[in-house]
């Protein structure tokens, strides 16, 4: 039924394990068939772009190979759609595009599944999952249930929801319900680096395709491709602090970089923090911290996973001790 399998080409770091036990899953149906047959522990796999392998991987590998795009309702303002779990990110946002709707081209170009986008509520340049959300299904790995999951109950948090708590490992996320906009789309371009791309593009009153192109261009500038260099994207959260701790590092650091919050709190910028510490652009055999792009490890050709864990854990120290932060893994460790 399942196989032994390498999984280096399934993990965008690129880290060379073996899977004793791999199934791939391209239906519903098959999965609830097989389910009462499999022996646990159970690992779902999406486009592995945000997991780091340091062993072979003792459990089954369930890699979520559900696809399929389908418009479920639609009205003059707006469209809702359902996505296989499957389906890779990018190419997803770029049919949605191609329809002229609205909503995700801020989210242009991250790497992965659509199945694995709620897990860590997928967010970039001013713009979360949680924002386009509509619902999603999935398949409880124990009874073989179909379940329903609203917004409020996937309980969406900055780069977290249910799925990385309580229902860790217990799911498998099958299809993905969006809701989008058909006209009067909401630009968003409130970070700086877009609105300079446009700028410089001679774009002043832009479109959602020129916000996903700006988008693009600042990742490529930015971030390695997996497929050349071997890494996770970013690999921190930026940390999230109280007004008190903020006040305090700001009348020690004058040049902070920081970006206030509704509550309240502060968020600094986890890439800022490990350049201000010394890490961009090192390089430690096999493994470094991405010169372009200090949030970025990455894997420069055959390294082991226990070697990126242990330079994440000297930048974590070295972070702390400079700024009594500890920042928090992105990345899901294995």
């Amino acid at each position: 039924m399942y196989k032994s399998q390498s999984l280096a080409e399934y993990n965008s770091f690129g880290i060379a394990v073996e899977a004793a036990r791999y199934l791939a899953i391209t239906s519903e149906e098959q999965l609830k068939e097989i389910l009462p047959k499999l022996e646990p522990p159970l690992l779902v796999l999406g486009g592995g772009s945000n997991i780091l392998f340091t062993e072979d991987p003792a459990a089954l590998i369930l890699h979520n190979r559900i696809r399929g795009r389908e418009v479920v309702q639609q009205s003059e303002e707006d469209v809702i759609v359902r996505i296989g779990g499957g389906e890779p990110w990018h190419q997803f946002v770029l049919w949605t595009l191609e329809n002229n709707w609205g909503g995700l081209e801020n989210l242009s170009l991250i790497p992965g599944t659509v199945g694995a986008s709620p897990i860590q509520n997928i967010g970039a340049y001013g713009v979360e999952l949680k924002d386009v959300f509509h619902g999603l299904e999935a398949i409880d790995l124990q009874s073989g249930e179909t379940l329903h999951f609203t917004a409020e109950e996937c309980a969406f948090g900055y780069r977290s929801s249910v799925f990385k708590t309580t229902l860790k490992g217990k799911v498998m996320i099958t299809r993905v319900l969006f809701r989008l906009s058909r006209k009067d789309h909401q630009i968003n371009t409130d970070y700086g680096a877009i609105r300079d791309t446009l700028a410089e593009w001679k774009i002043d009153h832009p479109g959602i395709q020129d916000v996903s192109r700006a988008v693009i261009a600042i990742r490529q500038s930015k971030l390695p491709d997996p497929k050349v260099v071997g890494n996770a994207g970013s690999f921190f959260k930026n940390p999230e602090i109280e007004a008190a701790q903020f006040q305090e590092l700001q009348d020690r650091f004058p040049n902070l970089v920081y970006y206030p919050l509704p509550d309240g709190r502060y968020k600094i910028p986890a890439g800022w923090l490990i350049d201000q510490s010394g890490w961009k652009g090192q390089r430690f055999g096999a493994v470094g911290c991405y010169d372009k792009q200090a949030l970025v490890l990455v894997n420069y050709g055959d390294a082991k996973g226990t070697e990126v864990v242990e330079l994440a854990n000297r930048i974590v120290d070295s972070v702390e001790e400079k700024y009594g932060i500890r920042l928090e893994t992105e990345v899901n460790i294995i």
